[in-house]
């Protein structure tokens, strides 16, 4: 008996409903990574300045903020890291690299940094590579080993956004682990541009948390300074 062939439209129908599940997935992607953006400006333009400016207030005024001047200048610092945590300013203003390389400075482990060939993408693509880079750096900190060092390496080749992040600490039995929800997350933020998450790791021979994206949008376009700033459904 012979197997029955897929109807063509039966498979076109398929292949539309797969691309409409992926655009669906990036666009809640982008929606959370446009929600931290608005709380970072509100962080910044509002609670920040506005602790600041206790600094000008009437001088009948300055024992008592001489008094709350180390608690105001404690709370703005926590109010800054709190919005760099929530979405980097540095990563909307220059891009992956600096904002890579501002991470990397301070992790806990040694960690070195390869990216300065990469140019600027679709800002969910950028906020997508950045935070799968901050989750797999944060990993090797929590659990490569305090004489780890971490390697952090992106670049772009063959219309893919590519990145890896390598440390040389205790490693873990990757075959018979399943995904922690940090890895999920990473996962599910790659798969929702068609991107793709690796892990290869062993007991005593370290970590590799390799990812890549898609990136069919123009890059003449992109260097000439029309970046779009949505790479929702990139393959279909």
């Amino acid at each position: 008996m012979f197997g029955l062939l897929p109807r063509a439209d039966s498979v076109t129908g398929l292949r539309r409903e797969a691309c409409e599940l992926r655009a669906s997935r990036a666009r809640i992607v982008a929606a959370a990574d446009a929600e931290r953006r608005r709380i970072e400006r509100d962080l910044h333009d509002g609670a920040q300045q506005h602790l600041t400016s206790l600094s000008g207030l009437d001088p009948e005024l300055a024992g008592l903020l001489e008094q709350l001047g180390a608690e105001v200048r404690d709370t703005a610092r926590e109010l800054r890291n709190l919005a760099h945590g929530i979405y980097p300013p540095l990563l909307r203003a220059n891009g992956l690299a600096d904002a890579l390389f501002a991470a990397a400075s301070h992790a806990t482990l040694p960690a070195r940094v390869q990216a300065g060939s990469v140019g600027r993408y679709p800002a969910d693509v950028e906020a997508a590579v950045y935070f799968c880079c901050l989750e797999a750096m944060q990993n090797a900190c929590k659990h490569a080993g305090e004489r780890a060092s971490i390697r952090l390496r992106v670049w772009q080749e063959a219309g893919t956004l590519t990145f890896e992040v390598t440390d040389d600490g205790t490693g873990f039995d990757a075959a018979g682990r399943g995904l922690g929800a940090g890895l999920l997350n990473m996962a599910d933020r790659l798969g929702a541009f068609g991107g793709r998450l690796q892990i290869d790791s062993a007991p005593g021979q370290g970590t590799r948390v390799t990812g890549t994206v898609p990136l069919p949008v123009s890059l003449d376009a992109i260097a000439g300074g029309r970046l779009p700033t949505s790479a929702s459904c990139l393959t279909c």
